[in-house]
C-alpha cells in the first residue's frame, strides 16, 4: 500500500516537473528583463523586533532604510512557528501539512517542487548562503549551495557579500541568504555590547529582572549582526549595478526564542517582519500595507515577478499589485499550525485583520516554549517568579495547564493576545466565521489530528545534566520517546497531492 502511495506521489510531481521544464522555453510575460531577487531570512527573530516597527530598543539602522524606501507589511502571516516546517512553507508556497514536513527536523519529499527550482528552469542563477535546513529536494533548486559555517561565519552572513561579488554576469539571480542570527545560544562576536541592559523596555510577559535584561541584550545584538550584513550587502549591489533591479525582502522563519514566542501561534510567534524593497517601483517609496499576507504567498510573488505563470502547487497567491499598490486589499484570512517541536502539540490558527482564533487539540500542556526557550535565563526568572508568587497574570500564561480549547483574541484591542474572548459571558459573532472558516480551510488541505502524534521528546521541565552524562553523549533530559516520530499530520489525507488553497 505505501509503494502504490509513494508511485502516486512520484508520478504527481512528475507531471508538475514536466510542466516547470515547459517554462524554460516560454517566454515572459514582458519584455523588461526579470529582477534579481533575495530574501534576508532571520532565525527566530519577532515581527516587533526592529527599529521600522516601533522597537525603539533595537538597533536596525540598514533594515530600517530599506523599509523606508521600500514597503513595511504589518500583518505578514507565517504558517507555523518553528524552523524547518516555516522555511519548507515559504520555499514551496505550501502548508506544513502539505509540504509532508510539518514537524521539526522533517524534510519534504524528494519530489517537493521549489521556488529555486522554478527559478532555475527559467534561467534565474541561484544560491543558498547560511542556515539551509530545509531538505535533498531544496538542494536540487540551488546551483550553489554555502551550508558550512566556515565560509558563512558563526551567525551565517559572511559569505553573503561575496555572493553578489561573484554572481554570473548577464543572469538574473536568485539568493536566499540565511542567518543564524537571532537563534540560541548566543556567542561573544563584534557586535556583543551593542545595547544597554539598562535602557531597553522588557515586555511585560517577561520578568523584568538581570537575567531577562542581559538575555534580551544578546538576543538584540544578533539582530544587530544581521542588520549590518544586509547593509554590507545592498553596498554590493549599489557597486555592481545591481540595485535598482533587486528586489529584496527581509523576513523571519519563527518568534523569538523565548517563552510566549517561538512555537507558538499567536503574533509573537507566527507573525513576521516583512519588507520588500524594489527601486523600480518609485510609487511604494515609505509606504505601509496593513494588508494580511501568508508566507503561502511569497513563491507566487517571485515567480510573478520574474514572468513565470503560476503552478497549482502552490497553495498561496501572488501579491504583486500590493507591491505596485500597498493600499489595496488581499487576503481575508491567513492559516497556521502548530505540530511537534521538542514537544507534542497540535493546534490550528485562522486570522483576520480584527480577531485571531485558535483550537488546541493539547490542551492538557502548558505552552512554556521549545526547549531553547525553557533552557534560557528569561525562564528561569519567570519560573522563580512563579515560586515565589511575585508573578503577574500575563507572566503566568506559559504556565497555565490545562488550557482551554478554543481561544479568541481582539488583535486591535489585545495585540499580545492575553484576553481570551471565549472565556467571556458573550462570544462575539466572529468567532462562528473564525470557526467555520478553519475548518473549511483543513478539510480543503487535508489536514487531520492523527491518534499517534509524535510525542515529547524532552522533560517538559528540563534538570540539570550529570557532567558525566554529558560526556558519555546521554542526557537526563530525554523521554523514552526520544527520537521516535508519530505519524505526521495530513498523512492519512495523502496532504502532500493537495493543492487546495482554502479560504481567501
Amino acid at each position: 500500500m505505501k509503494n502504490i502511495r509513494r508511485l502516486h506521489i512520484i508520478c504527481y510531481f512528475f507531471a508538475v516537473y514536466l510542466i516547470i521544464q515547459s517554462y524554460s522555453c516560454s517566454t515572459d510575460k514582458n519584455q523588461e528583463s526579470p529582477p534579481n531577487l533575495i530574501v534576508f531570512i532571520a532565525d527566530d527573530v519577532s515581527w516587533d523586533d526592529l527599529g521600522c516597527y516601533g522597537n525603539k530598543d533595537v538597533q536596525s539602522p540598514n533594515i530600517d532604510l530599506l523599509a523606508r524606501e521600500g514597503i513595511i507589511f504589518k500583518n505578514t502571516y507565517l504558517t507555523t512557528s518553528s524552523c524547518s516546517p516555516s522555511r519548507n512553507s515559504i520555499i514551496t508556497g505550501r502548508y506544513p501539512h502539505n509540504t509532508g514536513a510539518a514537524e521539526l527536523h522533517t524534510m519534504p519529499p524528494i519530489e517537493m517542487i521549489s521556488l529555486p527550482e522554478i527559478l532555475k528552469s527559467k534561467g534565474y542563477f541561484t544560491l543558498q548562503a547560511g542556515k539551509f535546513h530545509m531538505g535533498d529536494y531544496a538542494l536540487r533548486g540551488f546551483d550553489q549551495v554555502n551550508d558550512n559555517k566556515t565560509i558563512n561565519g558563526e551567525g551565517g552572513e559572511e559569505y553573503w557579500e561575496k555572493a553578489i561579488e561573484n554572481a554570473p554576469k548577464n543572469q538574473p539571480f536568485f539568493m536566499w541568504f540565511a542567518s543564524y542570527d537571532a537563534h540560541r545560544n548566543w556567542g561573544e562576536n563584534q557586535f556583543t555590547g551593542t545595547h544597554n541592559v539598562n535602557e531597553i523596555k522588557v515586555p511585560e510577559y517577561l520578568i523584568d529582572g538581570p537575567k531577562t535584561r542581559l538575555d534580551l541584550v544578546n538576543y538584540y545584538d544578533e539582530i544587530a549582526r544581521f542588520d549590518y550584513y544586509i547593509g554590507e550587502v545592498v553596498k554590493k549591489l549599489k557597486e555592481k549595478g545591481e540595485y535598482e533591479n533587486t528586489i529584496i525582502i527581509i523576513m523571519a522563519d519563527n518568534g523569538r526564542p523565548f517563552p510566549h514566542s517561538k512555537t507558538r501561534v499567536n503574533n509573537q510567534g507566527v507573525k513576521t517582519p516583512f519588507i520588500v524593497h524594489y527601486p523600480k517601483i518609485k510609487s511604494t517609496k515609505n509606504s505601509v500595507c496593513n494588508s494580511l499576507i501568508s508566507a503561502v504567498d511569497i513563491a507566487p510573488t517571485l515567480i510573478d515577478f520574474a514572468g513565470i505563470e503560476p503552478l497549482d502547487h502552490f497553495q498561496g497567491f501572488s501579491f504583486r499589485d500590493l507591491i505596485i499598490d500597498p493600499t489595496k486589499k488581499f487576503r481575508n484570512y491567513v492559516f497556521a499550525e502548530h505540530n511537534w517541536h521538542d514537544y507534542q502539540a497540535y493546534e490550528r490558527m485562522v486570522s483576520s485583520e480584527s480577531f485571531m482564533y485558535i483550537k488546541n487539540e493539547r490542551p492538557q500542556f502548558a505552552q512554556r516554549g521549545p526547549l531553547d526557550a525553557v533552557n534560557s535565563p528569561t525562564y528561569t526568572e519567570l519560573k522563580q517568579a512563579l515560586k515565589d508568587g511575585l508573578i503577574t497574570e500575563r507572566q503566568a500564561d506559559i504556565f497555565l495547564a490545562p488550557r482551554p480549547n478554543e481561544e479568541l483574541y481582539d488583535l486591535i484591542n489585545d495585540p499580545y493576545q492575553f484576553n481570551n474572548l471565549m472565556l467571556g459571558s458573550e462570544i462575539p459573532e466572529i468567532y462562528i466565521t473564525l470557526r467555520n472558516k478553519l475548518e473549511e480551510w483543513s478539510i480543503a488541505t487535508g489536514d487531520n489530528l492523527p491518534e499517534n502524534l509524535t510525542k515529547d521528546w524532552y522533560l517538559r521541565e528540563p534538570v540539570k545534566n550529570n557532567e558525566k552524562k554529558i560526556k558519555k553523549g546521554k542526557t537526563s533530559n530525554r523521554t523514552e520517546n526520544h527520537s521516535v516520530r508519530g505519524e505526521m499530520p495530513g498523512f492519512a489525507n495523502d496532504a502532500i497531492r493537495i493543492n487546495a488553497k482554502g479560504p481567501f
